[in-house]
């Protein structure tokens, strides 16, 4: 219920701000503000409104549940393609004020998702006693699911668009895990959303920049990794109680 009323916010309330500002991109930096900023900071202010009464500070923001070392290539990796991903040129032609905008935007989208997704979605499925493996699985499944709903602004393509989100999602979940908190995860995915967001739908009679092929090209290295060394993601001196998690 908590997870369909952040969904009502974004969708529902991203339209209604957006119409109501007579702005329907992310074109200039009042689209930016009326579509973006606006519906997505009421949904930030939600989520972590929901973790202040549930009590869950300590749960959401940080995680008791260590992985091995190596795993820091996950993030590692990521923050190459958000590097590379970025375009800049586009960026300059927009403005700083545009850039900043932009940037806080997506700030927002990833601290609450990742609030909402690996905080508020990991504790709910610890707490209901599953192992450390379908954790993974359901939070990244569900984190996919939920952008199905894109399907009323970009039709069939929100389904392609819900398998990589998924995928995305183990990714921020063993960042998570491997920088012990949700503050990693919820910079790298907003600083990752900014990245796509500055290759691709803010260029004006422009071909998309080719640096945002690089997610895709980061996304099999990571899977085909976890997939080979996922019998070596949980810490060899762990107890009888932790859980083996898999790859997704």
């Amino acid at each position: 219920m908590i997870v369909v009323v952040y969904l009502v916010i974004i969708q529902f309330g991203g339209r209604l701000v957006g119409g109501w500002g007579d702005e329907e991109d992310i074109l200039t930096t009042r689209g930016v503000v009326f579509t973006m900023l606006i519906p997505l900071g009421l949904a930030l202010a939600f989520t972590y409104a929901v973790i202040a009464v549930l009590g869950w500070w300590h749960p959401v923001l940080r995680d008791d549940r260590p992985v091995s070392r190596w795993l820091w290539v996950v993030p590692g990796v990521l923050l190459v393609v958000i590097v590379v991903g970025i375009d800049y040129g586009a960026l300059a032609d927009k403005g700083w004020a545009f850039v900043i905008v932009l940037l806080i935007a997506t700030q927002f989208v990833g601290w609450g998702e990742e609030g909402m997704f690996r905080g508020i979605g990991v504790t709910v499925l610890r707490d209901h006693g599953l192992r450390e493996r379908r954790v993974a699985l359901w939070s990244s499944l569900i984190f996919g699911l939920v952008h199905l709903t894109n399907v009323f602004s970009h039709g069939a393509s929100a389904i392609a668009q819900a398998v990589v989100v998924s995928l995305a999602g183990y990714f921020l979940y063993l960042t998570r895990r491997v920088s012990r908190s949700n503050v990693l995860n919820s910079v790298l995915h907003g600083l990752f959303d900014f990245a796509l967001l500055s290759g691709t739908v803010i260029l004006i009679d422009q071909q998309a920049y080719p640096g945002v092929f690089a997610p895709i090209l980061a996304y099999v290295v990571l899977a085909a990794v976890l997939l080979i060394k996922r019998r070596d993601i949980e810490p060899s001196h762990r107890t009888d109680g932790d859980a083996v998690v898999a790859s997704a």
